[in-house]
């Protein structure tokens, strides 16, 4: 491969890396999250509030943690220092919740929210052994998660993942079995966390 080939490749999987991060995706399925009860899209901002406790509080605090030295980059690419970032938003998340329980915010919100919980304590559970990809995991679990809401018309969402695993691996921040490994994790098991709790709780 020519170096301007390489060049355009590290390029290509740097905007799928930055555009397709967890918060975003996660942002993006909290939103729409209210679509299958009654009142959307006059509930939209109960999915905003969740994504307030959920990605951009913990993500502010990240970038504070960055700049002041104590974690490297904003992707966490140390796996040691993710346990502690997980567990912080952790704390953040259990605080919306409380707050969405608190003004009644949709059930299928709150099941969202529950998912993503799951989520975070397996993550951070298994971090400090292995890297398992969470951007694999966030695009995985919301591709998944969004077509089972909104149907089949919103199936090609799922070719998102393959785009960004490789581009965790050519960055070199995964390895393809840790990409796999969160991809398999979002799929099945935050998806299908999300589809049990939507079956029992709505």
């Amino acid at each position: 491969m020519t170096n301007a080939a390489l060049r355009a490749q590290n390029r290509t999987a740097r905007w799928l890396t930055e555009v397709f991060q967890p918060p975003v995706v996660v942002t993006l399925v909290l939103l729409i999250s209210p679509v299958i009860e009654p009142g959307f899209p006059g509930t939209i901002g109960y999915g905003a509030l969740a994504a307030l406790f959920v990605c951009v509080l913990p993500l502010i605090l990240l970038l504070l943690l960055v700049r002041l030295g104590r974690v490297t980059d904003h992707h966490v690419s140390n796996r040691r220092q993710r346990a502690p970032v997980l567990i912080m938003a952790l704390g953040s998340v259990a605080a919306g919740l409380v707050v969405l329980a608190a003004i009644h915010a949709p059930r299928s919100v709150v099941v969202m929210v529950l998912a993503i919980v799951a989520g975070i304590i397996v993550l951070a559970a298994v971090s400090p052994f292995w890297k398992i990809s969470g951007h694999a995991a966030a695009i995985t679990s919301s591709a998944v998660i969004a077509v089972l809401m909104l149907g089949p018309a919103w199936l090609p969402l799922v070719l998102l993942v393959p785009a960004v695993g490789w581009s965790r691996v050519v960055l070199r921040a995964h390895t393809l079995a840790q990409v796999v490994a969160g991809s398999l994790f979002g799929g099945l098991v935050m998806a299908g966390l999300w589809w049990l709790l939507r079956g029992w709780l709505l």
